[in-house]
């Protein structure tokens, strides 16, 4: 009775990462800075993926899908971000918020399964050379990112059509720089006892991916150490290194933030510690596997090259 009473909220407004006036244009430039640099990063990276006929294999084809979801995934966060920077303004409407937690959880989850692809990938290139191209066909590739999306979209889906029948009656301030499941579960007025249950399921089942990760490269590391030659060694795990940099930083950065106690006095640490894998890992990601990669700096001067032939 007392819930049917009180009136119930349609915006929130989101506190973002510091509350001080003076900072909010220096803030402002440095976050579009980064925006511009990972959107640029990662279209490059898509573009070279899908014009230059060499990186036209398995590998390099999950590195594109990979920074086509990165690319999503920063653009989910930082434009809303820019902008309460530049405007100072906070609100964001329910639904919006809503549909901003199901773009950013959706690629989250993509992110975790695609990782989990890319590494059954690496297995499968040194554990088992020669049967590599017969295993991972350009089919296997296809349907191993098709379902890193699909299950990225259906698992946000269910939880976001149980968070859309919560009531928020106030108060409307979410601790945070962007809609995330916590802090904005914590403002309803409802039950929330299945939203939760159902996020912790599906995070749970997540969690097979890094499984699946660990188990790869511990095969991967085997097979390696078994290698005789020093330089066949370094050869092998050159193959790899550019993915393993990227998946350490993902997931030690991601399990940060979720294994952080939930106190008010660590607020501020979640927060900034959020920056890192929202913001500064989809900006890390392609300078990684363009600096460390062979294939794709070559691929770069190629295209450098026909652009200076072109002129």
């Amino acid at each position: 009775m007392q819930t049917e009473n009180q009136t119930e909220i349609t915006t929130f407004i989101l506190l973002g990462l510091v509350d001080v006036p003076v900072l909010q244009i220096p803030l402002f430039l440095v976050f579009l800075i980064i925006y511009l640099v990972t959107m640029a990063g990662n279209i490059l990276i898509i573009v070279l993926v899908f014009t230059d006929h060499h990186l036209h294999i398995p590998m390099y084809l999950f590195l594109g899908n990979f920074s086509c979801l990165e690319t999503f995934y920063t653009s989910t966060i930082l434009p809303r971000m820019l902008t309460s920077f530049l405007t100072g303004d906070r609100t964001i409407s329910v639904g919006g918020c809503l549909f901003q937690f199901f773009c950013f959880g959706t690629f989250v989850i993509a992110e975790c399964y695609l990782l989990a692809s890319m590494s059954y990938d690496r297995y499968l290139a040194i554990c088992k050379p020669l049967q590599y191209a017969t295993l991972m066909s350009g089919r296997l590739c296809f349907l191993l990112s098709a379902l890193s999306w699909l299950f990225g979209m259906t698992f946000m889906t269910l939880v976001v059509s149980f968070m859309s029948q919560l009531k928020y009656c106030g108060p409307r301030e979410i601790d945070h720089f962007f809609c995330e499941l916590n802090p904005v579960i914590s403002l309803s007025c409802s039950d929330t006892t299945l939203v939760t249950l159902l996020s912790l399921t599906i995070s749970a089942i997540d969690g097979s991916s890094l499984l699946l990760i660990l188990l790869s490269y511990t095969c991967i590391i085997h097979a390696i150490l078994r290698i005789p030659s020093s330089d066949g060694r370094k050869k092998a795990f050159s193959t790899c290194s550019s993915h393993l940099i990227v998946v350490s930083i993902f997931y030690g950065s991601l399990m940060f933030v979720y294994l952080l106690p939930k106190k008010a006095a660590l607020r501020e640490v979640d927060k900034i510690s959020s920056v890192f894998y929202t913001v500064l890992t989809p900006l890390i990601n392609p300078l990684i596997y363009s600096l460390k990669n062979k294939e794709v700096k070559s691929a770069l001067r190629r295209a450098v090259n026909i652009c200076e032939i072109s002129k």
